[in-house]
C-alpha cells in the first residue's frame, strides 16, 4: 500500500503524476459519483440484497521505475496545495502505461481510499489525451456517510463536470435500495437517475430464497443530491405487492437518516360517530432543532378538523406543543354536560404541552399542560381515552446528597356528571430531602421537610407541613442473617376548612388547626438460606420485622392522600404501610413472611407469602375490609413463574384471615412468542367494605389479547375489556355482571419493510357525542420511508 499526495507524485515524475491524477480526481468527486454495481450485482429489477465487502489481502508495492520520468513541474512550498493535498492510498495488482494511447492503467483489484471514501474495482483506465477516467468491472464506492454505489461501469473526465453509469445500484447506510438502468451525473453534480425503484425489502428471505418486495417506489427520474444528501421522485408511484396504489407527488429522502420535508401517508377510519374519516400531515423541518407537524381530517358526520405539532430542541433543554382544533356540537347539562348532544355547534379542542430545560446539572424545569375543551371532545375522536387530564410543573435540584422540588398540579375531570369544582387543586407542592452518610453507628440518616397546599372551589381546603427524621443501619449478622435498624420521627401541622363539604367522615378531619408529633422505631430480620433443589438454585428467606410507634391521633387530621388502601404484598414490610402522609398505622406489630426463589435453566419461580399481628385490638381510624382491621391481618402474597421468553404468570392475592375468602385475586399470564401470543389479565376486590367510603369500591374486571400468526407474515388479533362486577359487588351499578366496555379483532400484514393493518373496534360504552358503536380503520407503514 502507498500513501500519495501531490508534491510527492510530482517528484516521482509524470507517469507516476498521472497515476496519482487518477486517484485525486476519482476521490475528489462527490461520494455519491464514485460507486456503482458491477458483474453479480443485481440490476434494477432484481434489486437483491447487498453482499458484504471481501477483506482486503495484501498486495506487493508498484515499482515507481515501470514509467520513464518525464520533469516535473516546480511547486512552490508555500503555495496552498488544496483537496489535492490530501494523502491518498491505493491498491493495485499492475500498472500500465500506453504511450502510444497516453492511457494508464491499473487493473487487478483496485483500491482508493482517502479520508472516510473508498473506491474498489476491476480496473481504473485515464486517457490523458481526452481526459475520460473509466472504473470497469465490480465497481463499488462507499462515501463518508456509508452509502454504496455499485456499477458495472463508471465514466468521468478529469473535471467531473459529466458522468455516466450503467446498470447501478445505490445501498442507502440508513437502509433501503435505489436501483436504475442508466445514470449520469449533471452539472451541479447530482446523481440523475432514469426509470429508477426504491425499495426497503429484502429480495432473499432467510433461507437465500429470492422473494418479490412487498413494495417498492418506481419513478420516471430520480435526483440524488450527494451535497444535501437528499433523493428527489419524481413520476413517483407507490407499489404494493406489484400493483400501482398510490402516486406520491414531491416525494423525497434523506440518505443520511435525518428527517425531511414532506407530506405524510394518510389513514382511514370509519366510525360510527364521524363516519368516515381520511386524515394526512405534512411533515416542515424547519432547522435541524425544530420542525412543525400540520394535520387535516375529513369526516362525512362530521365537520372538519385541524391539528397541529411544533417540536423545539434548545441548547439546554426541549418542548413540544400539540392541538387539536374543530367545530362541532357540544354537550350541555351539569357542569355543561348531560347524555344528549344539542344542535348548537361549538369551538372544540384539544392541547398538550410539555418540556423540559436543564439549568445545570443539578437544576431543572419540568411542566406539562393538558386541558380539552370539554369532557367527551378526546373520546369522540378517539384522541385518548383518559379519564382525566393532568398539568403540572416541577422545579427541582438534585445532587448526590440532596433533592429539592417545588410542585404543583391540576387536573381536568373528563368524567360526566362529576363536578370540576370538587376536584382539588395541589399548589404549592415543597419537598426538601437531604441524607447524612455515617452520621450515627454506621447508619444513614434522611432528613425531610415537606408542604402542601390543597384547594377546591367546591370542598374542603388543606394546608400541610411536617418535618422528618430518619435513620437506617442495614448489616450482616456473623450468622448470615440481614439486620436492619430503623428510628423515625416527624412533626405535623394542618389547617382544614370547609371540613363539612367532604362526604367521607374518616377522612374530614377536626376545622381548624392541628398538629402532632410521633415517633416509630423498627428491626427487620431476613435469612437468606442457599441451596441445591429441582436441578437449580433455591433460595429460601424467612423474615420478620417488629414495628412500634407512639400514639398518634389520626382521625383529627384529614385524609387526602392516603385514601385507596389495601394491604398487599408490595406494603406488608413498610414502615408505614398507608400510601401518602395523612395516615399512619399506629401500634405494635409483627410482620412475618417467607420468601422462595429457584432458579433453573431457562425457568424462573418467585413467590412470597406473609401475615401481620397488632398488639392493639382497638381498630381505631382503619376500615373495615383493608385487611388489617382486626388484630391479625389478612394474608397476602405474590407468585411469579416465567419460562424464558416464552411464559410469564403473575397471582397476587389476599386471603381473609377468618375464612379464607380471596379478597384479592390478580393474575397477569402471557404464554407465546412475539408473534403468537395470549394475554389474560383478571382482577377482582371482594372487600365487602361500606359504599359510603370512597375510593375502595369492589371491582371485577377481565382483560385479554392474543395473536395469532399464520402463512409467514400474516396474523390475526384480538383484545377485549369486560367488566363482571355485579350489583351484589358494587349496589351502585346496574350491570349484570358481564358488560363488555372495548372489544377489537383485526388482521395484519408484517415483514422486513412493510405493515398492513385492518381493525375492527367496538365500544360499549356512551358518554355524551362519543356514542357506542363499530369503528373501522385501515393503516399501513412503509418503513426507511416515513409513512406511517
Amino acid at each position: 500500500m502507498h500513501a500519495f499526495d501531490k508534491q510527492a507524485s510530482a517528484r516521482l515524475g509524470a507517469g507516476f503524476a498521472a497515476s496519482t491524477a487518477i486517484l485525486s480526481v476519482l476521490l475528489s468527486a462527490p461520494a455519491a459519483a464514485q460507486s456503482g454495481p458491477a458483474p453479480g450485482i443485481p440490476t434494477a429489477e432484481e434489486q437483491v440484497d447487498i453482499p458484504p465487502p471481501v477483506p482486503d489481502e495484501p498486495l506487493a508495492p508498484v515499482d515507481p521505475e515501470f514509467f520513464e520520468p518525464e520533469p516535473a513541474p516546480a511547486t512552490d512550498p508555500d503555495e496552498p496545495t488544496g483537496e489535492a493535498s490530501r494523502a491518498i492510498d491505493f491498491e493495485a495488482d499492475a500498472l500500465e502505461y500506453d504511450q502510444s494511447s497516453d492511457t494508464i492503467t491499473a487493473s487487478g483489484n483496485v483500491i482508493l481510499r482517502s479520508e472516510d471514501q473508498s473506491l474498489r474495482a476491476d480496473s481504473v483506465r485515464w486517457n490523458r489525451q481526452t481526459g475520460d477516467i473509466v472504473a470497469d468491472g465490480n465497481v463499488r464506492l462507499v462515501d463518508e456517510l456509508g452509502n454504496q454505489l455499485y456499477s458495472d461501469s463508471l465514466l468521468l473526465d478529469d473535471e467531473f463536470e459529466a458522468g455516466a453509469m450503467d446498470n447501478l445500484l445505490l445501498a442507502l447506510a440508513q437502509g433501503g435500495r435505489l436501483a436504475a438502468a442508466e445514470g449520469r451525473r449533471g452539472e451541479d453534480g447530482a446523481i440523475i437517475l432514469e426509470r429508477a425503484a426504491y425499495s426497503a425489502c429484502a429480495v432473499i428471505d432467510a433461507e437465500g430464497c429470492e422473494k418479490s418486495p412487498s413494495w417498492r417506489i418506481t419513478a420516471e427520474r430520480v435526483v440524488y443530491d450527494t451535497v444535501n444528501d437528499t433523493v428527489k421522485f419524481r413520476g413517483a408511484y407507490l407499489e404494493l405487492f406489484g400493483a400501482r396504489v398510490l402516486p406520491l407527488p414531491g416525494l423525497a429522502i434523506r440518505t443520511d437518516g435525518e428527517a425531511a420535508s414532506g407530506f405524510l401517508a394518510p389513514n382511514l377510519r370509519v366510525s360510527q360517530v364521524n363516519g368516515l374519516e381520511v386524515n394526512g400531515s405534512y411533515y416542515w423541518r424547519l432547522a435541524d432543532n425544530r420542525d412543525l407537524t400540520l394535520g387535516a381530517y375529513a369526516f362525512t358526520e362530521a365537520p372538519p378538523m385541524v391539528s397541529g405539532q411544533w417540536r423545539h430542541l434548545l441548547d439546554k433543554g426541549a418542548y413540544q406543543i400539540t392541538g387539536y382544533l374543530t367545530s362541532s356540537r357540544r354537550i350541555g347539562g351539569i357542569n355543561g354536560f348531560n347524555q344528549e348532544p344539542t344542535s348548537e355547534r361549538d369551538i372544540r379542542g384539544y392541547i398538550f404541552a410539555n418540556g423540559q430545560y436543564q439549568f445545570s446539572p443539578e437544576w431543572s424545569l419540568s411542566a406539562s399542560i393538558r386541558r380539552a375543551s370539554d369532557r367527551t371532545f378526546l373520546r369522540r375522536y378517539d384522541i385518548t381515552r383518559e379519564d382525566r387530564l393532568r398539568s403540572t410543573f416541577e422545579l427541582a435540584r438534585v445532587d448526590d446528597t440532596s433533592y429539592f422540588a417545588l410542585t404543583g398540579w391540576e387536573t381536568q375531570t373528563l368524567r360526566l356528571n362529576a363536578p370540576q369544582g370538587e376536584v382539588p387543586v395541589a399548589l404549592p407542592i415543597i419537598d426538601y430531602r437531604k441524607r447524612l452518610a455515617d452520621p450515627i453507628a454506621g447508619g444513614t440518616v434522611q432528613l425531610q421537610a415537606n408542604t402542601l397546599a390543597i384547594s377546591r372551589e367546591v370542598g374542603q381546603d388543606t394546608q400541610r407541613a411536617f418535618a422528618k427524621a430518619q435513620w437506617d443501619r442495614r448489616s450482616i449478622t456473623a450468622g448470615g442473617q440481614v439486620l436492619t435498624l430503623s428510628v423515625l420521627g416527624r412533626a405535623d401541622v394542618y389547617h382544614t376548612d370547609d371540613v363539612s363539604l367532604t362526604e367521607t367522615v374518616q377522612f374530614r378531619g377536626n376545622e381548624g388547626w392541628e398538629a402532632r408529633a410521633f415517633g416509630l422505631g423498627a428491626v427487620d430480620l431476613e435469612w437468606p438460606l442457599v441451596g441445591r433443589a429441582f436441578g437449580g438454585t433455591q433460595v429460601l428467606t424467612p423474615r420478620v420485622q417488629v414495628v412500634a410507634s407512639t400514639p398518634i391521633r389520626n382521625l383529627a387530621f384529614p385524609n387526602e392522600d392516603a385514601r385507596a388502601f389495601d394491604l398487599e404484598d408490595s406494603n406488608l414490610f413498610a414502615l408505614n404501610r398507608f400510601p401518602g402522609y395523612d395516615r399512619i398505622e399506629e401500634s405494635i406489630r409483627v410482620t412475618y413472611g417467607l420468601d422462595w426463589e429457584l432458579r433453573r435453566p431457562g425457568w424462573e419461580i418467585l413467590a412470597t407469602i406473609g401475615q401481620s399481628i397488632r398488639a392493639d385490638e382497638e381498630p381505631g381510624f382503619l376500615v373495615d375490609g383493608t385487611g388489617i382491621y382486626d388484630r391479625v391481618s389478612d394474608i397476602v402474597g405474590r407468585t411469579r413463574v416465567r419460562y424464558r421468553d416464552f411464559l410469564s404468570f403473575t397471582h397476587r392475592y389476599r386471603i381473609d384471615k377468618d375464612d379464607f375468602a380471596l379478597r384479592r385475586n390478580e393474575i397477569d399470564a402471557t404464554i407465546g412468542s412475539r408473534r403468537t401470543y395470549a394475554e389474560v389479565g383478571y382482577l377482582r376486590l371482594d372487600r365487602d367494605i361500606d359504599v359510603t367510603v370512597e375510593d375502595l369500591d369492589d371491582r371485577e374486571e377481565l382483560r385479554f389479547a392474543g395473536r395469532v400468526a399464520f402463512a409467514d407474515y400474516w396474523s390475526v388479533f384480538a383484545a377485549g375489556i369486560v367488566n363482571l362486577t355485579d350489583a351484589e359487588e358494587d349496589p351502585t351499578l346496574t350491570s349484570d355482571g358481564f358488560d363488555p366496555i372495548r372489544t377489537r379483532l383485526g388482521i395484519a400484514y408484517e415483514d422486513d419493510c412493510l405493515e398492513i393493518g385492518l381493525t375492527w373496534r367496538r365500544d360499549f360504552i356512551t358518554a355524551g357525542d362519543a356514542v357506542s358503536g363499530n369503528t373501522f380503520q385501515l393503516n399501513f407503514s412503509l418503513k426507511n420511508l416515513g409513512f406511517r
